[in-house]
């Protein structure tokens, strides 16, 4: 079996598991979150976060234009849940890049042990890791600061504009690095651009994207770092929200089948967008998504104009 037919025969098998669990409405509970819903959720973590348009932007989105009020109201809830659809991803990004992610996990502990870096493989784990840092030291630190004063559509709709300008701009940019050509103080600008990523809208694949091809980076090695810069600070937050949420506080009746559901669809989802984003920026630039973030934006303010939906959620 080759490669590209064991990702999305995986990948198909995981999203018919998800959609038969919704079917039977599994772990379901009236009134809370159904698992269609998850699985809608599922599929659109799964799509857009490793895509560069926001998948947080569109777990807001997507709840504001169908009227699902659940998450809204119950914060807990939506906090974990949001954490369960990271999983699927980092289950994809782990699954994909597997031979990647144990070779740099063996350099990593290898480096440790003999107190020093020798290797590419060494220099690309604790670049890896340094990245990650400061989003994570800024989520854990300010959290509250941007739930509170970001997340209605009409700041993604702007964010969403904004970023993919940039996006493209940044494309624009000759390509003449690859991830081992990038120095310290290049993937601390990386890791800084992530906290950007924060605000609803951004993308977190968006602008670290950016920032590696304004770097001068391949298109395609700048996706491949962002994908790798996913995998330590989404396992951090599941297990810190997983032990928070989860083990310490257990979650309420009717989480078990929505969780279900939503992982396995975005796990699913994201290697079908992983191996489709790749395959993609190796021939082409990153303009499709460019001119869907700015439809997208329109679209926001379009129907906000016409009443439909409010500016805020």
């Amino acid at each position: 079996m080759t490669r590209r037919l064991w990702i999305y025969s995986s990948a198909l098998l995981l999203l018919a598991l998800s959609v038969v669990l919704a079917a039977a409405g599994v772990g379901e509970v009236a009134g809370r979150l159904t698992d269609w819903q998850a699985f809608t959720l599922g599929i659109v973590q799964g799509f857009t976060e490793l895509l560069p348009v926001s998948s947080s932007g569109h777990l807001i989105l997507v709840p504001w234009l169908f009227d699902w009020h659940y998450l809204e109201t119950h914060d807990a809830f939506n906090k974990t849940f949001d954490v369960a659809l990271h999983l699927g991803t980092l289950v994809a990004v782990v699954a994909y890049f597997w031979t990647d992610v144990v070779n740099l996990t063996v350099a990593a502990f290898r480096s440790l042990a003999k107190r020093r870096i020798d290797t590419e493989d060494e220099r690309i784990v604790w670049y890896v890791l340094a990245a990650s840092v400061p989003a994570a030291v800024a989520g854990a630190l300010g959290e509250h600061v941007f739930e509170k004063h970001f997340g209605a559509p009409w700041q993604i709709a702007i964010f969403l504009a904004v970023f993919g300008v940039i996006l493209w701009l940044a494309d624009r940019r000759p390509e003449r690095h690859e991830i081992r050509d990038l120095t310290f103080r290049q993937t601390l600008a990386i890791g800084v651009s992530e906290i950007l990523a924060l605000m609803p809208g951004v993308s977190r694949s968006g602008i670290t994207i950016s920032t590696s091809r304004f770097l001068g980076l391949t298109r395609d090695a700048a996706a491949r770092f962002s994908f790798l810069m996913l995998i330590p600070i989404v396992l951090g937050a599941v297990l810190y929200t997983g032990l928070k949420h989860v083990v310490l506080n257990p979650l309420p009746a009717g989480s078990k089948g929505p969780f279900v559901v939503g992982t396995i669809a975005a796990a699913g989802a994201g290697l079908i967008a992983i191996d489709a984003l790749l395959g993609y920026v190796r021939r082409r630039d990153y303009s499709p998504f460019v001119v869907y973030r700015l439809a997208v934006a329109v679209a926001i303010f379009a129907i906000i104009a016409s009443g439909v939906r409010g500016r805020n959620f």
